[in-house]
């Protein structure tokens, strides 16, 4: 696993830190990072372009000349499109540029673009930028100490908003909170910063941050009662109850979970299923009634054909 020197924000050395060989170190894959920054600045467009078409036009319901006899080319709407004040032949109208892509591919072309800056070597990781207040000067001294130039990639935690705050004013620095990092912002920069509690990793990968869970004392005594009592449930449960099983490594079936899930199509797979041998399982369930309990559906079965 490829290390990183950790520096403060004064640009004196803290330690080392471990990067992640899940999400820094893989083989990048440039057709996948192209393709998903397309669709990334194709949802940019507004869309909201249009023109006139020769029926939008106003004018132009009578015919400008007789059909014969002038000498002429025959015309029939002065809004014609080869008419100065006309409607406009195929011009654009609004639409949807935004393309789908699969979220899988999305995280993937992340890690393929941090992997890319962190083999030339353009990965930082600050220990702390603690502002008491938010301060540009401040800012701008933290990136001359730590040696960033060029365009530079902060990204940053909740409890760093003064930081936040004293570098967004700065044209060449652009803020991303840990929840909102992704391949196009990373392969347009020339450096990417991270502080030390930001930095990915891929058993705890960067996610939008969360309120802050309610206190014991604003809890209902029932709730913390049940949150106190000791549950059977074991580590390798899944989000969808007790009769689900977390995948494991290999895609190898767990002891008495013999049905597939999928949690994007939220369809299941039973033994013997037309897809069941070509199905990854994101879930595993005891029996086809466990996973009807979760909102799954069956593969295949009426009521799965009417919701595709």
């Amino acid at each position: 696993m490829a290390s990183v020197d950790v520096i403060t924000s004064a640009g004196k050395s803290a330690g080392k830190a471990d990067l992640d060989d899940q999400i820094f170190g893989i083989e990048p894959n440039i057709p996948l990072m192209h393709q998903v920054v397309t669709a990334q600045l194709a949802a940019r467009r507004a869309g909201t372009h249009s023109t006139k078409t020769r029926a939008e036009r106003r004018g132009g319901g009578a015919k400008p000349w007789r059909q014969k006899g002038t000498g002429r080319a025959r015309q029939g709407s002065i809004r014609s499109p080869q008419w100065r004040g006309g409607g406009v032949a195929h011009g654009p109208k609004p639409r949807d540029y935004s393309q789908k892509t699969p979220k899988k591919m999305i995280k993937q072309a992340l890690r393929c673009a941090l992997s890319d800056r962190a083999a030339d070597g353009k990965v930082m990781v600050v220990d702390d930028f603690a502002f008491d207040a938010p301060k540009t000067k401040d800012a701008i001294a933290a990136l001359k100490a730590i040696g960033a130039e060029g365009r530079v990639l902060l990204v940053l935690t909740a409890e760093n908003a003064n930081a936040a705050l004293s570098f967004r004013n700065l044209p060449e620095v652009h803020v991303l909170p840990t929840g909102e990092l992704n391949a196009y912002d990373v392969l347009v920069s020339d450096l990417v910063v991270f502080t030390k509690d930001a930095l990915p990793t891929a058993d705890a990968p960067a996610k939008a941050e969360k309120p802050a869970k309610a206190t014991k004392a604003e809890k209902p005594a029932k709730a913390v009662a049940e949150e106190a009592a000791p549950t059977e449930a074991s580590s390798d449960e899944a989000d969808f109850g007790p009769d689900s099983h977390a995948p494991i490594d290999g895609d190898a079936m767990p002891e008495g979970f013999p049905v597939k899930g999928n949690a994007d199509s939220m369809k299941f797979h039973q033994p013997g299923g037309r897809w069941y041998d070509s199905t990854v399982a994101e879930v595993w369930f005891t029996t086809a009634e466990a996973a009807t309990a979760a909102g799954f559906t069956e593969a295949g079965t009426k009521a799965s054909s009417e919701e595709e």
